[in-house]
């Protein structure tokens, strides 16, 4: 068995990438376990168990021959269990009509927060909703929440938020001043693409985010992203760096996507890429 001494540089950094794409937070525990002793208590309950079976059965047949005057209460199997999700179908009506009944981007956040038709809200820790400001016109959307979103309860937190801080200030932006937010509010389990049924209850909150917000422009970035509003199943290679239009709600936004800053965290070679896409997003900036 190999130890992280016997590995490079390069072979550590692949193992930890692969580690955060399967959704593990923490290498470690915050209390040392003794494995050994939790699996001698196990055998030993299994004994105990085994011993108290046959006494069980024999009870178990004397109470099916002895009838009981009272029913005993049950308890509410429904007291703090998870409800059961509903149909995608019903989902994504329900989802439609807290959107449009949202008049501003504030209650859109109360309506995403209360809505539990999605099977992904069930296993995230955190909604993320848009940050920054959107009287500025200007509008991030990324594909979805990663483990660091999801753990601080913000959109591009972590190492890939770092980055999107210095492509931004780049070309003369800063988070606080532009909307940031995620096609998905909710991270799908061990950061995986969230399936079409997902994205479909989803879609109709992403859209009123920017009919309420009415961005002048608006930066797609990653795959998903790009797919969701541009309708091609192309990669993002092929979909970046070009200028197109995309409607919500009645509104019409130019929109160009470029890689997401977890792609360049995976592959640098690629920023010479995002940076020329960059460079069109504040020729387009400065034209409005």
């Amino acid at each position: 068995m190999s130890s992280a001494n016997d590995l490079s540089a390069g072979q550590l950094s692949a193992l930890l990438h692969f580690y955060a794409e399967a959704g593990v937070e923490w290498m470690l525990e915050e209390e040392a376990v003794d494995r050994f002793a939790e699996f001698d208590a196990l055998k030993s309950a299994r004994r105990t168990a085994s011993a108290a079976a046959p006494q069980s059965d024999n009870q178990q047949a004397a109470s099916r021959t002895s009838p009981s005057p009272r029913q005993t209460p049950q308890p509410d199997r429904a007291a703090g269990m998870p409800q059961p999700a509903i149909p995608d179908g019903e989902a994504v009506q329900q989802a439609r009509f807290a959107a449009e009944t949202a008049r501003s981007l504030t209650e859109l956040k109360t309506a995403i927060e209360a809505f539990d038709g999605c099977n992904l809200k069930r296993s995230a820790r955190s909604t993320i909703f848009a940050s920054g400001d959107a009287a500025s016109g200007i509008m991030l959307i990324g594909s979805g929440p990663g483990a660091d979103d999801d753990r601080e309860g913000a959109p591009f937190a972590g190492r890939p938020g770092q980055l999107l801080d210095k492509m931004l200030a780049a070309i003369g932006l800063d988070r606080a001043q532009i909307l940031l937010t995620q096609v998905i509010p909710w991270r799908p389990p061990g950061n995986r693409v969230a399936s079409s049924a997902e994205m479909e209850i989803c879609r109709p909150f992403i859209e009123r985010q920017i009919a309420l917000a009415e961005p002048k422009v608006i930066l797609l970035l990653g795959n998903f992203a790009a797919r969701v509003f541009l309708g091609e199943n192309d990669t993002i290679h092929g979909l970046r760096g070009q200028w197109r239009e995309i409607a919500a709600g009645g509104h019409i936004v130019p929109a160009i996507a470029t890689l997401h800053p977890q792609d360049l965290l995976t592959a640098p070679i690629n920023k010479r890429l995002a940076w020329n896409d960059l460079l069109e997003l504040k020729r387009k900036i400065a034209d409005l």
